[in-house]
């Protein structure tokens, strides 16, 4: 190894160490990146980037996160083997991707790759993946699943979950899949067919495929996330990524719906628009306060800035060559979710458990930074809507996942909203399915009597 990169992974070790030796430390606060109109300060180039982790530690008995105030947490389901999303079918089961990376051999070499590879495992991301989607039953309705069963097995890194009438899809980390589906299967022991292939490879740095069906069933949208940072392993490597590929299932054709997206991730219909939403995760390295992630509606033939821009025209003077053309047409996102703050999850709430107000929102799973100082995210929260547009600041609605050691207990991912119209979030450091609801009846009532 040469004597420069021997120095800089000496420095690299010691930010892992210490956490904070080499932590740029933020000067705005989280809230002054968010919102429709989110600050953006200069960008500082981090040539070593801020490490700033919070170690993965796992729940103490009896422990749970803290909800927000008319709401309690319940344990949906526990010893689950990381839990990433979920999935409700139309009867109430619930489905959860126990899920992680695929063997990636060309996305850990050389000096930074090393490092980072040891970033995700003190984060807890590293286990191997159980290639597994299991079936969550309560039949009894008293929100604890009684039933456990193995779905479906020997998947590849799955994520995404859709089902169209008895068509069950799913977006492993290399293809979508179908399989034939019952009312009331608690397992698909059939084969799956292939219907597309997803960008996969060697590299695959943003592993992550999910998955949403268009209302009538006729079309697919999959994420897909970039395979680099800025585009440092080459913009050849990312082809029909940072982007939402449409895909026909039928035939199996697939197409570029919108790009320039990161690594896009949760998915969902606003329920009055109509529109198309997903949540963003952007850039790394420019800074604890840059770039904010970010959720915004999906312009079909959109183009959202990435690699060479970012939140619309902001240039990434990293990347070269530089493409002015394509930032004149960057797409300036919707609503700014805080730096850093890996948005994962996303649902609007359409059901009537929760008070009114609640309608037509987003619950968004925030899955938590590495790259800032202080942390950010490792929480859940909402973001009201108005007339499908976002409408005030977001409020923190599942919290406590961060001990005051600065140890993560847990780390909300996927959610979701039952049958029964309660929240679930899909905690994959605790392992655990949690199960949000109104804290006593009279929540509940005031939705029946309209207030």
């Amino acid at each position: 190894m040469r004597k420069a990169h021997v120095l800089v992974f000496a420095s690299f070790w010691a930010c892992l160490l210490s956490l904070s030796a080499c932590a740029d430390t933020a000067s705005l606060t989280v809230q002054e990146g968010t919102g429709p109109n989110p600050v953006l300060p200069a960008p500082k180039q981090e040539h070593i980037p801020t490490v700033n982790i919070a170690p993965a530690k796992g729940w103490p008995k009896g422990a749970k996160p803290t909800a927000a105030p008319g709401f309690m947490t319940t344990m949906f389901a526990d010893k689950l083997d990381h839990p990433r999303w979920l999935y409700v079918l139309p009867n109430g089961d619930v489905l959860v991707a126990e899920t992680n990376a695929p063997p990636r051999p060309e996305d850990s070499k050389g000096v930074k790759g090393k490092v980072m590879s040891m970033v995700k495992k003190r984060a807890g991301a590293t286990p191997p993946s159980a290639n597994r989607i299991t079936l969550l039953r309560d039949a009894n309705g008293d929100g604890i699943a009684e039933t456990r069963t193995a779905f479906l097995e020997g998947l590849h890194s799955p994520f995404g979950m859709a089902l169209v009438g008895n068509d069950f899809y799913v977006a492993n980390t290399d293809a979508v899949v179908r399989f034939s589906y019952r009312e009331g299967d608690t397992r698909i022991s059939g084969p799956g067919v292939k219907v597309a292939d997803l960008p996969a490879g060697p590299i695959n740095h943003h592993w992550t495929k999910n998955l949403i069906a268009s209302r009538d069933g006729t079309k697919l949208y999959a994420t897909v996330g970039s395979n680099s940072n800025v585009a440092e392993n080459g913009i050849d490597k990312e082809t029909n990524r940072a982007a939402i590929l449409e895909i026909d299932p039928a035939s199996g054709k697939v197409r570029l719906f919108a790009s320039g997206l990161r690594n896009p991730n949760g998915m969902d219909w606003q329920p009055q628009s109509g529109a198309l939403w997903t949540v963003v995760n952007e850039r790394d390295e420019l800074g604890s306060d840059l770039v904010p992630d970010y959720m915004t509606s999906v312009k079909e033939g959109g183009f959202y800035g990435w690699p060479y821009s970012y939140y619309g025209k902001h240039v990434d003077e990293r990347v070269k060559p530089a493409r002015p053309e394509l930032v004149a047409k960057a797409i300036v996102p919707d609503y700014a979710l805080g730096p850093h703050t890996a948005a994962l999850g996303l649902t609007f709430y359409d059901a009537k458990l929760f008070p009114k107000k609640y309608s037509g929102g987003a619950f968004i799973g925030l899955h938590g930074s590495w790259n800032r100082n202080p942390l950010s995210g490792y929480k859940v929260i909402f973001v009201p809507f108005t007339n499908g547009r976002p409408n005030g600041m977001p409020e923190d609605i599942l919290t406590g996942f961060i001990d005051q050691n600065g140890d993560a207990l847990g780390r909300p991912v996927g959610v979701a909203v039952d049958k029964a119209g309660a929240l679930l979030v899909a905690d994959d450091v605790g392992n655990i399915v949690w199960r949000v609801t109104p804290s006593d009846a009279g929540n509940a009532q005031s939705v029946k009597d309209g207030k």
